[in-house]
């Protein structure tokens, strides 16, 4: 598959079979017979043992694919990780009508995490900040002396700031630190820095420094995705009225805010465990973000154009790597970047912002019309089955008549597997 034969735009991709789906992967990611293997194949237990404390052995999530992406003019496959049903079919078909209108649009901020040093037992705050402000250069100088590879890659410490915070101890100078981390995630580079730089700055301003530590809220480190939600193929211009009716209740009510939003991290997340980053500092980001205006609120905004078709938005901060910790330890994280072919982080975290606007996109669609329950049950139905303890052809079977009665309970589905079994014998 060349270059110009390469699409992402798959029809019924879910009917595949397992092995046909590797197959597609294989060829469209350029993957070799020992990766495509890897599919198969657990965390073997000397790299776990390596990757975290006290390790007793794996646990193994689903390994899916997201496919009809189209992000700023490349096609896209997706591997995301997730235990939720009708999470990639939701993504993938947001995707699809994405594409309609010509994908996604991202833009990037550079990739600037910040670090902080809380300073205490300051006598005189005006002159403390004043003297680590007077010494911004020689402090940026000892920031970059600690990793000159950064450096030399064209990132390190660009600036210093200083805030004044009131506490019930007094008031309380935190510096940040602003690192540009290139295509790392950042913690273990800026923490080092922050480290480096307390001595200094105690010995300027005569207090105490506490806490040195990277700060999750990347609020400089921004992701923003557009995508154009073609109004025919969403069900006409009452479907988009009642979409953005729908949306309206996430920017003004915060119990509904943080479930729409829930909803978007479904699809960032799995991309973000998929390649070996911190799902959990980005979830802290994201949700401080969407409460940076006092009040927390949707992560993505929906308005209609000149046409009637849907225009969505998303903005949050995205501190991603492609380098360094889980991200080039572990085989299927390694794996999962080379299907997506990035190199950056940059590029990584489009990908990320743009799952987590067609999967928002795709839930509110659901919401606005079907309701979430038809497609989420449906896709549930072969779990239900299971549980009910169906087994080889009986989960297919079973899982079609919990649909078509649209009744996908545990207590049903064992009635129907009596059924089943009865009449095969």
């Amino acid at each position: 598959m060349t270059d110009s034969e390469k699409t992402s735009m798959v029809s019924g991709f879910y009917k595949l079979p397992v092995e046909k789906r590797r197959e597609f992967v294989k060829h469209f990611s350029t993957l070799t017979d020992d990766e495509v293997k890897l599919f198969a194949s657990g965390l073997d237990i000397q790299t776990a043992d390596r990757m975290i404390e006290n390790v007793l052995g794996t646990f193994e999530l689903p390994l899916g694919l997201a496919v009809n992406f189209l992000i700023n003019g490349k096609d896209y496959i997706i591997p995301m990780v997730t235990e939720e049903s009708s999470v990639i079919a939701a993504a993938s078909n947001g995707a699809k009508i994405a594409r309609v209108k010509g994908g996604f649009t991202v833009t990037c901020s550079d990739p600037l995490m910040i670090g902080q040093l809380q300073l205490l037992n300051v006598d005189d705050v005006a002159a403390a900040s004043q003297a680590i402000m007077s010494h911004k250069k020689q402090l940026l100088h000892l920031a970059n002396a600690q990793d000159k590879i950064l450096v030399d890659l064209g990132g390190g410490a660009r600036d210093i700031e200083v805030r004044i915070l009131e506490s019930p101890v007094g008031k309380i100078i935190v510096t940040h630190l602003l690192v540009n981390v290139r295509d790392a995630m950042g913690a273990n580079v800026v923490n080092t820095m922050c480290e480096a730089l307390a001595p200094m700055i105690e010995e300027l301003t005569g207090g105490t420094v506490r806490l040195k530590i990277l700060s999750n809220l990347a609020d400089r480190r921004l992701v923003k995705a557009m995508a154009v939600f073609d109004k025919e193929k969403m069900g006409g211009a009452h479907v988009v009225d009642a979409f953005l009716e729908s949306y309206m209740l996430a920017v003004i009510d915060p119990y509904r805010a943080v479930t729409h939003n829930k909803g978007i991290m479904n699809g960032i997340d799995a991309v973000i465990i998929a390649t070996g980053n911190d799902a959990r500092a980005v979830e802290a980001g994201a949700h401080a973000y969407a409460v940076q205006d006092g009040q927390y609120s949707s992560l993505t905004s929906y308005s209609k154009d000149d046409h009637g078709n849907l225009v969505g938005e998303i903005e949050l901060p995205l501190a991603v790597g492609v380098v360094g910790g889980a991200a080039t330890i572990h085989p299927k994280a390694i794996l999962c970047r080379k299907i997506l072919g990035v190199t950056t982080a940059q590029e990584l975290a489009e990908i990320a912002a743009s799952v987590g606007l067609a999967q928002n996109f795709a839930a509110l669609l659901a919401l606005s019309t079907v309701g979430i329950q038809k497609g989420h049950m449906s896709l549930h139905a072969k779990n239900i089955a299971v549980m009910a303890g169906a087994q080889g052809n009986e989960i297919e079977k079973l899982a079609d008549l919990l649909v078509k009665e649209k009744k996908v309970k545990l207590d049903r589905a064992k009635e129907l597997l009596v059924t089943i079994r009865k009449k095969s014998k």
